[in-house]
């Protein structure tokens, strides 16, 4: 991190207090010009649920993304963001960038979802049940279930049906009269296994062979009266947390590449749901020292946000994030934990840090804005991190 930066942020830190999470908006655009420059014909639906941020959200839509929810609050999260349109527009708007990517879903909730005629995902039977009664008019997914093998979060046993019982779900939906628009799959979160996706595609090849061999629809009319295909390649963009990790353009040079040899013939519309992707390198958050003792010969530094708050994806996302100090001095291994009384609040056993900070330092950590504010907590009466957003608006280009 550069002087300049860390100035900000103890700046801000020194303003709005600690902890507090920056969100710097124009790391987001950065991200998500590099997704639809690596893939250009690939339709980004930004997740929702990876950081829910309203003012995120407000950003990706004015770069021109999708979004894919799965929860109503997430819906209304978006639809707010269109409240200036017209009745007409925004159900244009619904109907082509937003999926309901959520293959499990309360009646009720499809019932209020119906006037918009969204898309939403489905992986079984009873589900296909409940749409024909409350959402007859939705526009379906067909989410298959595909490999996850080397992601940092598993997906598969959960949510897919199996690629070879597809196609008799997809003959459910048919005889019920629904509308089947396409397929989806997802290869779980964070995957550093580039060979989940080729697997998937070829899953997802097959099934639109076999359902146009038996006669099934799958598809939406467009405006030009062509039927188009929705395939859905889901998310799991890798991040480089670490410096092991694949870059994006690798993957995105695979992708390319097997979607063009597999569906190059085909009207096919290729979507995907990017969160992480879009959000983990545009955060950090700048906590304070609160309490330091030595425990067994190791300095232990107690702090004002931990696994409760910020810190939260090390359980929920099995992500770590290395904290830093703002002074310079000879590093050592340390422990960190968070504010509450709970032994689970232990952010590390093994930054490496000064041990000669003292109480009311600040440090920080970097790549921490998916599925970490997101997931925080009131716990113990600690309240989650101050929010600020930096780089709100757009640089105008000369």
């Amino acid at each position: 991190m550069t002087e300049q930066r860390k100035k900000l942020l103890q700046k801000i830190a020194a303003e709005h207090g600690t902890p507090v999470l920056v969100v710097d908006h124009e790391k987001i655009r950065e991200n998500y010009r590099e997704f639809k420059e690596k893939l250009p014909d690939v339709q980004a639906y930004f997740a929702v649920k990876a950081n829910s941020l309203p003012e995120i959200v407000k950003t990706l839509y004015d770069l021109g993304s999708s979004f894919d929810v799965a929860s109503f609050a997430e819906f209304k999260l978006v639809y707010e963001n269109i409240k200036d349109f017209s009745e007409k527009e925004r159900q244009d708007f619904i109907w082509d960038k937003i999926i309901y990517a959520n293959t499990i879903k309360p009646s009720k909730i499809l019932k209020k979802l119906n006037p918009y005629k969204i898309l939403v995902t489905f992986d079984n039977v009873e589900e296909l049940k409940k749409i024909k009664q409350y959402a007859p008019d939705a526009g379906l997914i067909l989410r298959i279930r595909v490999p996850n093998t080397g992601s940092m979060v598993e997906l598969s046993s959960k949510f897919g049906v199996h690629p070879g019982e597809a196609i008799d779900l997809l003959a459910g939906a048919v005889e019920r009269g629904l509308t089947v628009e396409g397929i989806s799959f997802h290869v779980g979160s964070q995957c550093c296994n580039f060979d989940n996706y080729s697997q998937a595609l070829n899953f997802a090849f097959s099934i639109f062979e076999e359902a146009r061999l038996r006669n099934y629809s799958i598809g939406f009319t467009d405006k030009e009266g062509r039927k188009i295909k929705v395939l859905d390649i889901g998310g799991g963009f890798p991040v480089k947390y670490t410096p092991d990790v694949k870059s994006f353009a690798v993957l995105a040079k695979k992708l390319n590449s097997e979607i063009k040899r597999r569906f190059a013939n085909d009207n096919i519309q290729i979507i995907a749901e990017p969160g992480r992707f879009m959000v983990a390198t545009a955060c950090t958050v700048v906590t304070k020292i609160i309490g330091k003792a030595i425990r067994d010969g190791k300095t232990c530094y107690y702090l004002d946000d931990g696994v409760y708050h910020t810190f939260s994806g090390q359980i929920f996302d099995h992500q770590h994030y290395p904290l830093h100090a703002f002074k310079e001095g000879e590093e050592k291994m340390c422990a960190t934990f968070g504010p509450t009384c709970d032994a689970l609040d232990t952010i590390s056993l093994s930054d490496e840090l000064p041990e000669d900070l003292q109480i009311e330092d600040l440090l920080y950590a970097e790549n921490i804005g998916a599925y970490s504010n997101a997931s925080a907590t009131s716990f113990n009466g600690f309240k989650p991190a101050k929010i600020v957003h930096i780089n709100r608006e757009p640089v105008p280009t000369q």
